[in-house]
């Protein structure tokens, strides 16, 4: 009996093959089915094709049809003989059946053996593997449960998914096959470390492997130096001699696969860039962010308790993922404007691997129409064969998707590149439970409990989900900062408020948004955007929606609708929230202005600033403050730029909990 066959289920299939070709074999006529003794299937197709099945997964099979890989006769084989052993698929899969679904098998991929992983990804590939581990790298676990009788590991690079208990045959990844195979063993051992510490738990992240980082081993040292030169001099007062500094940075940074870092280095990079070229994007806070990130990172690797390295510093992060050919739901659009350049930003939903993907295009405004570039001009821009709006609304099959370390994905165009767009309806509710959100209160503690911002992984649209929407409860206008408000409700009543902003980029944003949150395009089902926290309640800043059977995306409509909306009260910062501000605005003039250049009034402003922290009950930052302000008495040295670093971090820390 040939239990691996019986164990896949039609999604298991389409997995492995695509959904097209499982249609296409269950329309063929059933072949004539016969098994030697070693378990080989045969299948005879009337009319003369032949498709064999031997142990060792779908990639083994054979056909005398002339395809090259897996065809719609092999499939068809597995079908027949699923259909021939009716009775025993019922305990040995999991099919969509009335009454309670069966428990998974107590099976870990964590018992297949070294030798098994060698025998099915080679000595290369294990070697590669190997290497892999010894520098560390960050995994997801998800044990086979009820609900998802399938274990699968997420992996920075891909997502494997174990279909067949004990047969590496049957793995699926979304890394394109063959390219990334060492990514089997890495999940296999990142399922040993969990049974090891985590037994029994349905998910759980795991670090496995790495030896002690240095950072010098890591290539911050290059990075720290680079950072001190900012703080000491300040964006004022460097020229463009740096640049070959930030380039020997960036490559040792690269060499050593310290993606983060290297990011890191790259935004600090442009906003330099942006202050010679008087660019409007500059921002002090943005680069004493950066600098203080590039010393977190450092601190967070270098302790003698330091945990989960490879996730601190994307060590275990390739630069680039090409993926098999994969289904991404769009889940709407964003479009900004960086001086001249107007940016759309499209979030593609991948389910294979549970995250959401950017897709990223600019245009240059003097060059593409003057004023003709806000978001209603772009929706008919042409982008990967398709228009933006069609993308932002519809659901891409690509085989010529290439993923980077940051979850960005660009497509090729090439003549052989394969790309389809479609129109989405917006069954959202189908996407990857841990990308839809059906309670907000869970949402509420999974933000509680997310690592602080400046040691998170560098990762586009982290904090992407789609919010299923009960009801709209109320709705506002703030005239003054030109911002629409509504607060939605779940199921069981838990709140949470959809925030947008005019923009010249897109100024039909708010209209569109109002217009469906009003119920005026049909019923409200999902909202899809980036959640945080603020004031201890949930927020979403919208990138699209679901009404009416149809996806929506406010950024790309036109100006338009006089509808009236409820005016807001006037909503000002906490005395907390401002003091905090002003203070790391403060502290960001330093990076500025660089700690050997700042003006003789700065000392009295830091003392003023430590003491209004202490009035509000914030005695360590205000102590990491006036410890800056000592120290910076004494010169600009190594003490005054890490008791910057200090007090920044702190401030950074106490905003984004506030």
């Amino acid at each position: 009996m040939r239990t691996d066959l019986l164990g896949l289920t039609t999604d298991s299939l389409a997995a492995l093959t695509n959904r097209g070709l499982v249609k296409r074999a269950g329309k063929e006529a059933a072949p004539d089915l016969r098994t030697d003794a070693d378990g080989t299937v045969h299948g005879d197709f009337a009319g003369g094709p032949t498709a064999s099945l031997p142990p060792g997964g779908l990639d083994a099979a054979r056909c005398t049809c002339g395809a090259t890989g897996v065809c719609r006769h092999v499939v068809g084989v597995v079908l027949a003989y699923r259909h021939q052993h009716a009775a025993t698929v019922e305990t040995v899969g999991h099919p969509q059946v009335e009454g309670p679904v069966p428990e998974p098998a107590a099976w870990s991929p964590g018992q297949l053996s070294d030798d098994e992983l060698t025998a099915r990804i080679g000595a290369r590939l294990m070697t590669a593997a190997r290497r892999a581990e010894r520098a560390g790298y960050t995994a997801r676990v998800r044990r086979a449960t009820a609900a998802d009788p399938v274990p699968q590991v997420e992996l920075a690079t891909a997502t494997v998914r174990f279909l067949i208990p004990g047969d590496l045959g049957f793995v699926h990844t979304d890394a394109v096959a063959g390219s990334r195979d060492d990514v089997i063993a890495l999940a296999v051992w990142a399922f040993r470390v969990a049974d090891e510490l985590h037994p029994g738990t349905p998910e759980v992240r795991v670090d496995v492997g790495g030896q002690a980082v240095t950072g010098a081993g890591a290539g911050l040292e290059g990075a720290l130096g680079l950072a001190g030169t900012v703080l000491r001099e300040g964006a004022a007062h460097l020229g463009q001699g740096l640049a070959a500094t930030i380039a020997d940075v960036q490559r040792r940074l690269d060499a050593a696969g310290s993606r983060w870092p290297l990011l890191a280095v790259g935004d600090l990079a442009e906003q330099l860039a942006a202050y010679h070229d008087r660019g409007a994007h500059y921002r002090p806070e943005l680069l004493a962010s950066h600098l203080a990130e590039l010393h977190a990172r450092h601190r967070a690797v270098t302790r003698p308790d330091a945990t989960l390295r490879s996730s601190v510093l994307g060590t275990a992060e390739a630069a680039e993922t090409p993926l098999r050919r994969a289904r991404l739901e769009s889940l709407g659009c964003r479009v900004r404007s960086l001086g001249d350049r107007r940016i759309a930003e499209v979030y593609l939903a991948h389910s294979d691997s549970a995250m959401v993907l950017v897709l990223r295009r600019e245009w240059d405004r003097e060059q593409d129409g003057g004023d003709d570039c806000d978001g209603a001009a772009l929706a008919r821009r042409r982008v990967a064969g398709s228009t933006l709006a069609a993308l932002a609304t519809g659901n891409l099959v690509t085989e010529s998707a290439v993923r980077s370390a940051s979850r960005t994905v660009r497509l090729a165009t090439g003549r052989i590149a394969r790309t389809t767009v479609s129109p989405s309806r917006g069954d959202w509710g189908e996407l990857s439970p841990s990308l839809v959100v059906t309670d907000l209160a869970a949402l509420g503690r999974e933000l509680d409990a997310l690592t602080l911002r400046p040691i998170r992984p560098r990762v586009e649209a982290e904090l992407v989900r789609v919010v299923a929407v009960s009801r709209v409860v109320a709705m506002t206008y703030a005239a003054g900062d030109q911002r629409l408000d509504a607060v939605i409700a779940d199921q069981a009543g838990n709140t949470a408020t959809v925030t947008a902003v005019h923009t010249g980029a897109a100024p039909g944003r708010l209209d569109a948004l109002a217009a469906v949150l009003a119920g005026e395009e049909g019923e409200l089902r999902f909202v899809s955007g980036v959640v945080g926290r603020t004031a201890g309640g949930v927020v979403i800043d919208p990138v699209g929606l679901v009404a009416g059977g149809r996806v929506v995306v406010p950024d790309l409509r036109p100006a338009g609708g006089g509808g009236r909306l409820a005016a807001a009260a006037d909503v000002r910062h906490d005395p907390l929230t401002a003091v905090l501000i002003d203070a790391r605005g403060l502290l960001a003039e330093a990076a500025h202005h660089g700690l050997s250049h700042l003006p003789p009034t700065y000392d009295a402003r830091l003392g003023s600033a430590a003491r209004r922290l202490t009035t509000l009950g914030l005695h360590r930052i205000a102590q990491a403050v006036t410890a800056f302000a000592a120290a910076r008495s004494q010169g600009p040295g190594e003490a005054a730029e890490q008791t910057w670093v200090d007090a920044y971090l702190r401030l950074e820390v106490a905003l984004e909990l506030t």
